[in-house]
């Protein structure tokens, strides 16, 4: 297996921590106006990424197995494995009032290790947007920068949000959890021609993200 693909692989296995969201982050800003303007932030969070058994099947496909690179931490219950990433930074809009219009960017601290019998590679600073409930993403695979514009659609309307009550213009806590996350058909024939046939299709979950922080509004105009 090429040098390529094995950091491929690395990344694809990697696949639903690129998909990641924190309810607060929507695409690039464009300076402060139009409709990427006008955007809040999030502090004190993480995002928990928690892949479900068809996506476990393919990390047993090609005999992987997941760690993490601190400051994430494993976290394992009876709902299966999941790793929690401290948020670094992220910016948005969290659409309280319509949670599927959320949208921003981000980026993740820590990171995962993915080992395979051809090594053990790191996908290491992670970082990602969402804009009208599609997720991209981008990281670091053994010292290369890999990215896919259009990875997920993230069922923003299938998940919990939650807010503290708070004065208008205050910062509040929020949390987002169970929002499943799909690959696109851009995904799903990337990780075929690498790797051939296999049953994972635009309609397989293959995470769910859970996030939470405080979020503070952008300054009244």
């Amino acid at each position: 297996m090429s040098t390529t693909r094995r950091s491929l692989l690395g990344a694809t296995l990697a696949a639903p921590l690129l998909g990641w969201l924190t309810g607060t982050a929507a695409g690039a800003g464009d300076g402060g106006t139009g409709r990427a303007g006008r955007l809040g932030t999030l502090s004190d969070g993480w995002v928990e990424v928690r892949w479900t058994p068809e996506a476990q099947a393919q990390l047993d496909r090609h005999h992987a197995m997941v760690d993490v690179v601190a400051p994430a931490r494993m976290v394992l219950n009876d709902r299966g494995p999941a790793v929690r990433l401290p948020i670094r930074s992220a910016q948005g809009d969290p659409s309280l009032a319509n949670p599927p219009k959320a949208r921003g960017d981000g980026a993740l601290d820590g990171g995962v290790s993915v080992r395979t019998p051809q090594g053990v590679y790191q996908v290491v600073n992670l970082a990602g947007a969402i804009e009208d409930s599609l997720g991209s993403g981008r990281c670091e695979v053994g010292g290369a920068e890999m990215g896919q514009r259009s990875a997920f659609h993230c069922g923003l309307a299938e998940g919990k949000l939650t807010a503290q009550p708070v004065p208008a213009g205050q910062p509040m806590k929020v949390r987002l959890s169970g929002v499943p996350l799909r690959p696109t058909q851009e995904a799903v024939d990337a990780y075929t021609a690498n790797f051939g046939a296999h049953p994972v299709t635009v309609d397989t979950v293959l995470g769910y993200v859970t996030a939470e922080g405080t979020y503070t509004p952008p300054p009244a105009v």
